[in-house]
Protein backbone atom coordinates (compact mmCIF):
# COMPACT_ATOMS: atom_id res chain seq x y z
CA UNK A 1 0.00 0.00 0.00
CA UNK A 2 1.25 3.56 -0.91
CA UNK A 3 1.53 5.59 2.41
CA UNK A 4 1.00 9.16 1.72
CA UNK A 5 3.11 11.56 3.85
CA UNK A 6 2.31 14.41 6.14
CA UNK A 7 4.37 16.90 3.95
CA UNK A 8 2.33 15.83 0.64
CA UNK A 9 -1.07 16.95 2.41
CA UNK A 10 0.27 19.63 3.99
CA UNK A 11 1.70 21.25 0.47
CA UNK A 12 -1.59 20.15 -1.41
CA UNK A 13 -3.52 22.17 1.28
CA UNK A 14 -1.07 25.13 0.58
CA UNK A 15 -2.28 25.09 -3.21
CA UNK A 16 -5.42 24.54 -3.11
CA UNK A 17 -5.74 27.20 -0.20
CA UNK A 18 -4.55 29.26 -2.80
CA UNK A 19 -6.72 28.46 -5.90
CA UNK A 20 -9.99 28.27 -3.65
CA UNK A 21 -8.48 32.20 -2.88
CA UNK A 22 -8.63 33.01 -6.25
CA UNK A 23 -11.20 31.47 -7.90
CA UNK A 24 -13.86 33.09 -5.46
CA UNK A 25 -13.28 37.17 -5.22
CA UNK A 26 -16.76 37.52 -4.45
CA UNK A 27 -17.63 34.98 -1.76
CA UNK A 28 -14.30 36.73 -0.16
CA UNK A 29 -15.73 39.74 -0.26
CA UNK A 30 -19.14 38.61 0.68
CA UNK A 31 -17.42 36.92 4.16
CA UNK A 32 -15.74 40.13 5.13
CA UNK A 33 -19.02 42.08 5.54
CA UNK A 34 -20.89 39.02 7.20
CA UNK A 35 -18.33 38.93 9.63
CA UNK A 36 -19.56 42.33 10.78
CA UNK A 37 -22.52 41.14 12.51
CA UNK A 38 -23.00 37.22 12.45
CA UNK A 39 -20.68 35.69 14.81
CA UNK A 40 -17.59 33.93 12.93
CA UNK A 41 -19.14 35.28 9.62
CA UNK A 42 -21.82 32.97 9.46
CA UNK A 43 -25.72 32.67 10.69
CA UNK A 44 -25.10 28.83 11.96
CA UNK A 45 -21.80 27.58 12.67
CA UNK A 46 -21.46 24.49 10.45
CA UNK A 47 -21.21 26.61 7.60
CA UNK A 48 -17.59 27.17 8.53
CA UNK A 49 -16.65 23.11 8.65
CA UNK A 50 -15.80 22.72 4.66
CA UNK A 51 -12.46 23.25 5.38
CA UNK A 52 -12.17 26.29 2.96
CA UNK A 53 -10.51 29.62 3.97
CA UNK A 54 -13.51 31.21 3.86
CA UNK A 55 -17.61 29.87 3.09
CA UNK A 56 -18.78 29.44 -0.72
CA UNK A 57 -21.67 31.70 -0.82
CA UNK A 58 -24.74 30.37 -2.48
CA UNK A 59 -26.88 32.04 -5.28
CA UNK A 60 -29.35 29.30 -6.39
CA UNK A 61 -29.62 25.38 -6.37
CA UNK A 62 -31.49 23.80 -8.25
CA UNK A 63 -31.34 19.21 -8.68
CA UNK A 64 -28.09 18.31 -8.22
CA UNK A 65 -26.30 21.48 -9.04
CA UNK A 66 -25.35 24.14 -6.70
CA UNK A 67 -24.26 27.77 -7.85
CA UNK A 68 -22.26 30.33 -6.48
CA UNK A 69 -21.62 34.20 -6.21
CA UNK A 70 -18.78 33.61 -8.13
CA UNK A 71 -20.53 31.74 -10.75
CA UNK A 72 -18.89 28.76 -10.04
CA UNK A 73 -21.07 25.29 -10.59
CA UNK A 74 -21.10 22.52 -8.60
CA UNK A 75 -21.94 18.64 -8.82
CA UNK A 76 -23.95 18.83 -5.29
CA UNK A 77 -23.40 15.65 -3.60
CA UNK A 78 -23.70 17.10 -0.09
CA UNK A 79 -27.11 17.85 -0.80
CA UNK A 80 -27.68 19.63 2.96
CA UNK A 81 -26.22 16.64 4.44
CA UNK A 82 -29.21 14.89 3.30
CA UNK A 83 -32.00 17.66 4.50
CA UNK A 84 -32.18 17.90 0.49
CA UNK A 85 -30.94 14.33 -0.48
CA UNK A 86 -33.61 13.89 -3.24
CA UNK A 87 -32.44 17.20 -5.13
CA UNK A 88 -32.96 21.12 -4.41
CA UNK A 89 -36.19 22.35 -4.95
CA UNK A 90 -38.37 19.77 -6.54
CA UNK A 91 -40.67 20.53 -8.64
CA UNK A 92 -43.96 19.26 -6.72
CA UNK A 93 -42.56 20.77 -3.71
CA UNK A 94 -41.68 24.07 -5.14
CA UNK A 95 -45.43 24.49 -6.11
CA UNK A 96 -47.20 23.14 -3.15
CA UNK A 97 -45.24 25.59 -1.12
CA UNK A 98 -46.05 28.28 -3.38
CA UNK A 99 -49.49 27.26 -3.11
CA UNK A 100 -49.51 26.89 0.39
CA UNK A 101 -47.98 30.30 1.14
CA UNK A 102 -51.75 32.25 -0.17
CA UNK A 103 -53.23 29.93 2.18
CA UNK A 104 -51.27 30.26 5.24
CA UNK A 105 -48.41 29.24 6.60
CA UNK A 106 -49.47 27.71 10.22
CA UNK A 107 -52.61 27.68 12.05
CA UNK A 108 -52.06 25.44 14.89
CA UNK A 109 -54.82 23.37 13.85
CA UNK A 110 -54.88 20.44 10.57
CA UNK A 111 -56.07 20.48 7.40
CA UNK A 112 -56.79 18.12 4.34
CA UNK A 113 -53.07 17.41 3.91
CA UNK A 114 -52.82 16.47 7.52
CA UNK A 115 -54.79 13.55 6.22
CA UNK A 116 -53.06 12.41 3.44
CA UNK A 117 -49.87 13.11 5.25
CA UNK A 118 -50.65 10.43 8.17
CA UNK A 119 -51.83 7.76 5.49
CA UNK A 120 -48.42 8.08 3.51
CA UNK A 121 -45.90 8.01 6.72
CA UNK A 122 -48.22 4.96 8.01
CA UNK A 123 -48.20 2.99 4.76
CA UNK A 124 -44.75 4.15 3.81
CA UNK A 125 -43.70 3.12 7.02
CA UNK A 126 -45.46 0.33 8.82
CA UNK A 127 -46.19 2.55 11.96
CA UNK A 128 -49.83 3.10 12.61
CA UNK A 129 -49.51 6.35 14.87
CA UNK A 130 -47.56 9.76 14.12
CA UNK A 131 -46.43 12.94 15.63
CA UNK A 132 -44.88 15.80 13.82
CA UNK A 133 -42.02 18.22 14.90
CA UNK A 134 -39.98 20.71 13.56
CA UNK A 135 -36.63 18.81 13.52
CA UNK A 136 -35.33 15.42 14.38
CA UNK A 137 -33.11 16.39 17.05
CA UNK A 138 -36.66 17.67 18.72
CA UNK A 139 -38.24 14.46 17.88
CA UNK A 140 -35.40 12.13 19.26
CA UNK A 141 -35.68 14.42 22.39
CA UNK A 142 -39.82 13.89 22.56
CA UNK A 143 -38.92 10.11 21.71
CA UNK A 144 -36.43 9.56 24.45
CA UNK A 145 -39.19 11.40 27.21
CA UNK A 146 -41.94 8.96 25.98
CA UNK A 147 -40.25 6.24 26.58
CA UNK A 148 -39.29 7.09 29.84
CA UNK A 149 -42.44 8.02 30.50
CA UNK A 150 -44.18 4.77 29.40
CA UNK A 151 -41.44 2.35 30.79
CA UNK A 152 -41.53 4.23 34.52
CA UNK A 153 -37.32 4.05 33.61
CA UNK A 154 -34.79 6.72 33.91
CA UNK A 155 -31.87 5.27 31.73
CA UNK A 156 -31.38 4.98 27.80
CA UNK A 157 -29.07 3.45 25.76
CA UNK A 158 -27.35 4.57 22.61
CA UNK A 159 -24.25 3.77 20.43
CA UNK A 160 -20.59 5.19 20.59
CA UNK A 161 -20.41 8.14 18.02
CA UNK A 162 -23.73 8.09 17.76
CA UNK A 163 -26.02 10.82 15.66
CA UNK A 164 -29.29 11.74 16.98
CA UNK A 165 -28.83 15.48 16.59
CA UNK A 166 -28.44 18.67 19.24
CA UNK A 167 -29.66 15.89 22.22
CA UNK A 168 -27.74 16.46 25.34
CA UNK A 169 -28.97 13.03 26.65
CA UNK A 170 -27.16 11.25 24.14
CA UNK A 171 -23.89 13.54 23.35
CA UNK A 172 -21.56 11.32 25.18
CA UNK A 173 -18.77 9.23 23.77
CA UNK A 174 -16.55 6.45 24.65
CA UNK A 175 -12.59 7.34 25.07
CA UNK A 176 -10.81 4.20 26.24
CA UNK A 177 -13.58 2.61 27.43
CA UNK A 178 -15.28 5.09 29.58
CA UNK A 179 -17.96 7.68 28.98
CA UNK A 180 -16.73 11.08 28.42
CA UNK A 181 -19.09 14.35 27.52
CA UNK A 182 -18.65 15.37 23.87
CA UNK A 183 -16.72 18.53 22.97
CA UNK A 184 -19.91 20.13 21.21
CA UNK A 185 -21.82 19.94 25.02
CA UNK A 186 -21.44 23.36 25.77
CA UNK A 187 -22.53 24.71 29.32
CA UNK A 188 -24.47 21.79 30.12
CA UNK A 189 -24.99 21.49 34.03
CA UNK A 190 -26.29 18.32 34.71
CA UNK A 191 -24.64 15.47 33.56
CA UNK A 192 -26.38 12.88 31.26
CA UNK A 193 -24.09 10.14 32.55
CA UNK A 194 -26.09 9.45 34.63
CA UNK A 195 -29.19 8.11 32.47
CA UNK A 196 -27.44 7.54 29.41
CA UNK A 197 -25.29 4.44 28.95
CA UNK A 198 -23.05 3.92 26.05
CA UNK A 199 -21.67 0.88 24.59
CA UNK A 200 -19.90 -0.23 20.97
CA UNK A 201 -21.98 -0.59 18.15
CA UNK A 202 -22.05 -4.57 16.99
CA UNK A 203 -21.49 -5.90 20.32
CA UNK A 204 -24.04 -8.15 21.40
CA UNK A 205 -22.38 -9.29 24.91
CA UNK A 206 -22.55 -5.49 25.79
CA UNK A 207 -25.95 -4.63 24.76
CA UNK A 208 -27.05 -8.16 27.08
CA UNK A 209 -25.25 -6.90 29.62
CA UNK A 210 -26.56 -3.25 29.61
CA UNK A 211 -30.15 -4.77 29.60
CA UNK A 212 -29.89 -6.99 32.18
CA UNK A 213 -30.17 -3.99 34.62
CA UNK A 214 -33.77 -3.75 34.00
CA UNK A 215 -33.70 -0.17 33.72
CA UNK A 216 -33.08 1.21 29.86
CA UNK A 217 -36.59 2.20 29.13
CA UNK A 218 -35.34 2.73 25.30
CA UNK A 219 -32.24 2.02 22.75
CA UNK A 220 -32.15 4.86 20.59
CA UNK A 221 -30.14 3.86 17.40
CA UNK A 222 -29.12 4.20 13.52
CA UNK A 223 -29.99 1.18 11.97
CA UNK A 224 -26.34 2.12 10.39
CA UNK A 225 -23.78 4.16 12.26
CA UNK A 226 -23.32 7.53 10.07
CA UNK A 227 -21.56 10.26 12.52
CA UNK A 228 -17.85 8.93 12.62
CA UNK A 229 -18.07 7.72 9.03
CA UNK A 230 -20.47 4.59 8.44
CA UNK A 231 -21.11 1.95 10.74
CA UNK A 232 -22.29 -1.40 9.06
CA UNK A 233 -24.06 -3.86 11.53
CA UNK A 234 -22.57 -7.65 11.19
CA UNK A 235 -24.83 -9.92 9.74
CA UNK A 236 -27.46 -11.13 11.86
CA UNK A 237 -26.81 -8.31 14.23
CA UNK A 238 -30.03 -6.55 14.41
CA UNK A 239 -32.48 -9.77 14.57
CA UNK A 240 -30.39 -10.71 18.35
CA UNK A 241 -30.49 -6.83 19.66
CA UNK A 242 -34.01 -6.72 18.35
CA UNK A 243 -35.17 -9.72 20.71
CA UNK A 244 -32.81 -8.75 23.49
CA UNK A 245 -34.74 -5.41 23.55
CA UNK A 246 -37.81 -6.50 23.59
CA UNK A 247 -36.72 -9.37 26.16
CA UNK A 248 -35.41 -6.85 27.88
CA UNK A 249 -39.11 -4.60 28.20
CA UNK A 250 -37.25 -1.73 26.73
CA UNK A 251 -38.20 0.16 23.56
CA UNK A 252 -36.34 -0.23 20.65
CA UNK A 253 -35.95 3.29 18.55
CA UNK A 254 -34.99 3.77 14.62
CA UNK A 255 -33.51 7.14 14.15
CA UNK A 256 -33.89 7.14 10.31
CA UNK A 257 -32.51 11.18 9.72
CA UNK A 258 -29.98 9.70 7.60
CA UNK A 259 -30.89 6.33 6.89
CA UNK A 260 -33.86 7.19 4.32
CA UNK A 261 -31.41 6.81 1.89
CA UNK A 262 -31.67 3.12 2.02
CA UNK A 263 -35.14 2.60 0.33
CA UNK A 264 -38.47 4.01 0.74
CA UNK A 265 -39.07 2.97 3.92
CA UNK A 266 -35.46 3.78 5.01
CA UNK A 267 -33.07 0.84 6.56
CA UNK A 268 -35.28 -0.28 9.12
CA UNK A 269 -37.79 -1.48 6.46
CA UNK A 270 -35.37 -2.93 3.87
CA UNK A 271 -33.85 -5.19 6.45
CA UNK A 272 -37.36 -5.56 8.31
CA UNK A 273 -36.59 -4.13 11.80
CA UNK A 274 -39.80 -3.52 13.05
CA UNK A 275 -38.75 -0.70 15.96
CA UNK A 276 -41.53 -0.17 18.38
CA UNK A 277 -40.56 4.03 17.42
CA UNK A 278 -39.45 5.41 14.36
CA UNK A 279 -37.50 9.24 13.20
CA UNK A 280 -37.25 10.72 10.32
CA UNK A 281 -35.79 14.23 9.70
CA UNK A 282 -34.32 16.19 7.20
CA UNK A 283 -35.44 14.86 4.11
CA UNK A 284 -39.20 13.97 4.81
CA UNK A 285 -39.99 17.75 3.64
CA UNK A 286 -37.46 18.51 0.97
CA UNK A 287 -35.42 21.13 2.95
CA UNK A 288 -38.79 23.07 4.84
CA UNK A 289 -37.76 22.08 8.77
CA UNK A 290 -39.77 19.31 9.49
CA UNK A 291 -39.36 15.76 11.04
CA UNK A 292 -41.86 12.45 12.08
CA UNK A 293 -41.99 10.14 15.02
CA UNK A 294 -44.13 7.21 14.46
CA UNK A 295 -45.04 4.61 17.12
CA UNK A 296 -46.94 1.03 17.50
CA UNK A 297 -49.90 0.71 19.31
CA UNK A 298 -48.46 -0.69 22.40
CA UNK A 299 -46.81 2.75 22.58
CA UNK A 300 -49.40 4.76 21.95
CA UNK A 301 -51.52 3.12 24.57
CA UNK A 302 -48.48 3.99 26.95
CA UNK A 303 -48.57 7.49 25.90
CA UNK A 304 -52.46 7.63 26.59
CA UNK A 305 -51.99 5.84 29.77
CA UNK A 306 -49.31 8.84 30.60
CA UNK A 307 -51.57 11.76 29.44
CA UNK A 308 -54.08 10.39 31.82
CA UNK A 309 -52.05 10.43 35.03
CA UNK A 310 -51.32 13.96 33.72
CA UNK A 311 -53.64 17.14 35.26
CA UNK A 312 -55.53 19.02 32.36
CA UNK A 313 -53.77 21.52 30.25
CA UNK A 314 -50.51 19.62 29.76
CA UNK A 315 -51.28 18.07 26.49
CA UNK A 316 -47.96 16.71 25.80
CA UNK A 317 -44.31 17.61 24.04
CA UNK A 318 -43.94 19.85 21.14
CA UNK A 319 -43.71 23.13 20.43
CA UNK A 320 -46.56 25.22 18.53
CA UNK A 321 -44.49 25.29 15.17
CA UNK A 322 -44.91 21.73 14.71
CA UNK A 323 -47.08 20.55 12.15
CA UNK A 324 -47.32 24.04 10.28
CA UNK A 325 -49.21 24.30 7.03
CA UNK A 326 -46.04 24.31 5.02
CA UNK A 327 -44.27 22.03 6.12
CA UNK A 328 -47.38 19.64 6.02
CA UNK A 329 -47.81 20.41 2.45
CA UNK A 330 -44.45 20.19 1.69
CA UNK A 331 -44.31 16.63 3.27
CA UNK A 332 -47.30 15.52 1.48
CA UNK A 333 -45.32 16.73 -2.03
CA UNK A 334 -42.08 14.44 -1.00
CA UNK A 335 -44.14 11.43 -0.21
CA UNK A 336 -46.85 11.46 -2.89
CA UNK A 337 -43.95 12.37 -5.65
CA UNK A 338 -40.59 12.68 -4.47
CA UNK A 339 -39.55 9.73 -1.67
CA UNK A 340 -40.86 7.01 -4.42
CA UNK A 341 -39.77 3.81 -5.58
CA UNK A 342 -39.33 5.19 -8.75
CA UNK A 343 -36.78 8.00 -7.54
CA UNK A 344 -34.86 5.28 -5.90
CA UNK A 345 -34.79 3.03 -9.01
CA UNK A 346 -32.45 5.80 -10.59
CA UNK A 347 -30.62 6.82 -7.44
CA UNK A 348 -29.64 3.18 -6.33
CA UNK A 349 -27.85 1.90 -9.55
CA UNK A 350 -25.99 5.37 -9.89
CA UNK A 351 -24.71 4.67 -5.93
CA UNK A 352 -23.36 1.33 -7.23
CA UNK A 353 -21.94 3.03 -10.16
CA UNK A 354 -19.64 4.97 -7.85
CA UNK A 355 -18.88 2.32 -5.36
CA UNK A 356 -17.52 0.74 -8.15
CA UNK A 357 -15.37 3.76 -10.01
CA UNK A 358 -14.65 4.13 -6.20
CA UNK A 359 -13.13 1.10 -5.27
CA UNK A 360 -11.41 1.03 -9.05
CA UNK A 361 -9.65 4.44 -8.07
CA UNK A 362 -8.34 3.28 -4.96
CA UNK A 363 -6.73 -0.05 -5.97
CA UNK A 364 -5.26 1.59 -8.89
CA UNK A 365 -3.47 3.97 -6.38
CA UNK A 366 -2.67 1.12 -4.24
CA UNK A 367 -4.37 3.15 -1.26
CA UNK A 368 -4.97 2.00 2.22
CA UNK A 369 -8.89 3.19 1.66
CA UNK A 370 -12.28 1.32 1.32
CA UNK A 371 -15.70 2.14 0.58
CA UNK A 372 -18.72 1.93 2.17
CA UNK A 373 -22.36 2.18 1.23
CA UNK A 374 -25.94 1.94 2.09
CA UNK A 375 -28.47 2.39 -0.50
CA UNK A 376 -28.07 5.99 -2.16
CA UNK A 377 -25.46 7.26 0.54
CA UNK A 378 -21.87 6.14 -0.27
CA UNK A 379 -18.53 6.96 1.70
CA UNK A 380 -14.50 6.55 0.68
CA UNK A 381 -12.94 5.80 4.19
CA UNK A 382 -8.76 6.75 4.26
CA UNK A 383 -8.31 3.04 6.30
CA UNK A 384 -7.95 -0.12 4.98
CA UNK A 385 -11.18 -1.89 6.23
CA UNK A 386 -14.36 -1.17 7.59
CA UNK A 387 -14.57 -0.04 11.66
CA UNK A 388 -16.81 -2.37 13.26
CA UNK A 389 -17.76 0.14 16.11
CA UNK A 390 -17.50 4.28 16.62
CA UNK A 391 -13.91 3.72 18.26
CA UNK A 392 -12.62 1.77 15.71
CA UNK A 393 -13.78 4.58 12.95
CA UNK A 394 -12.94 7.52 14.77
CA UNK A 395 -9.55 6.20 15.59
CA UNK A 396 -9.39 6.19 11.64
CA UNK A 397 -10.11 9.60 11.06
CA UNK A 398 -7.22 11.90 9.65
CA UNK A 399 -8.50 15.05 9.58
CA UNK A 400 -6.20 17.02 7.55
CA UNK A 401 -5.65 14.55 4.56
CA UNK A 402 -9.56 14.66 4.65
CA UNK A 403 -9.69 18.33 4.50
CA UNK A 404 -6.64 18.49 1.39
CA UNK A 405 -9.05 15.89 -0.80
CA UNK A 406 -12.33 18.21 -0.14
CA UNK A 407 -10.66 21.23 -1.06
CA UNK A 408 -9.62 19.61 -4.07
CA UNK A 409 -12.84 18.58 -5.13
CA UNK A 410 -14.10 21.52 -4.38
CA UNK A 411 -11.66 23.59 -6.25
CA UNK A 412 -13.03 21.23 -9.32
CA UNK A 413 -16.80 21.85 -8.85
CA UNK A 414 -17.31 18.61 -6.41
CA UNK A 415 -19.27 18.91 -3.34
CA UNK A 416 -19.02 16.46 -0.52
CA UNK A 417 -20.55 16.87 2.81
CA UNK A 418 -17.94 18.82 5.06
CA UNK A 419 -18.56 16.02 7.68
CA UNK A 420 -16.10 12.32 6.19
CA UNK A 421 -15.99 11.56 2.57
CA UNK A 422 -19.63 11.25 2.00
CA UNK A 423 -21.49 11.09 -1.26
CA UNK A 424 -25.49 11.26 -1.58
CA UNK A 425 -26.93 10.41 -5.00
CA UNK A 426 -30.46 11.89 -5.37
CA UNK A 427 -33.39 11.36 -7.78
CA UNK A 428 -31.52 14.40 -10.01
CA UNK A 429 -27.96 13.41 -10.13
CA UNK A 430 -26.39 12.20 -13.32
CA UNK A 431 -24.17 9.63 -14.27
CA UNK A 432 -21.79 12.46 -15.67
CA UNK A 433 -21.78 13.82 -12.45
CA UNK A 434 -21.09 10.03 -10.66
CA UNK A 435 -18.49 10.07 -12.97
CA UNK A 436 -16.57 13.30 -12.76
CA UNK A 437 -16.86 12.89 -9.08
CA UNK A 438 -14.46 9.20 -9.84
CA UNK A 439 -12.18 11.23 -11.95
CA UNK A 440 -12.19 14.08 -9.23
CA UNK A 441 -10.62 11.76 -6.68
CA UNK A 442 -8.51 9.60 -8.84
CA UNK A 443 -7.20 12.94 -9.38
CA UNK A 444 -7.10 13.66 -5.74
CA UNK A 445 -5.70 10.74 -5.14
CA UNK A 446 -2.67 10.92 -7.95
CA UNK A 447 -1.48 14.26 -6.33
CA UNK A 448 -1.34 12.71 -3.29
CA UNK A 449 1.03 9.67 -4.09
CA UNK A 450 2.49 11.56 -6.71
Amino acid sequence: MIMITPHRIASLIATEEARFIHDHPRARTLSERLAQHWHNGVPFHWMLDWGTPFPLIVERAHGSELITVDGRHFDDFCLADTGAMFGHSPPAVAAAIQRQATQGLGYMLPGEDTLVVGDLLAQRFGLPWWQITTTASEANRAVIRWCRGITGRRKILVFNGCYHGAVDDVLIDLRDGEPELRASLIGQVADPRADTLVIEFNDLPALERALATGDIACVLAEPVMTNVGMVLPDPGYWTAARQMIRAAGSLLVADETHCISSGPAGESGRIGLQPDLFVIGKAIAGGVPAAAYGFADHVAAGMDRVQRERPAGHSGIGTTLSANALAMAAMRAMLEHVITPASYAHMLPLAERLVTGLRDVITHHGLAWHVAHVGARVEFVCTPSPPQNGSAARAGMQGDLERAIHLYLINRGLLLAPFHNMALISPATTADQVDRLIAGVDGVAAALTG
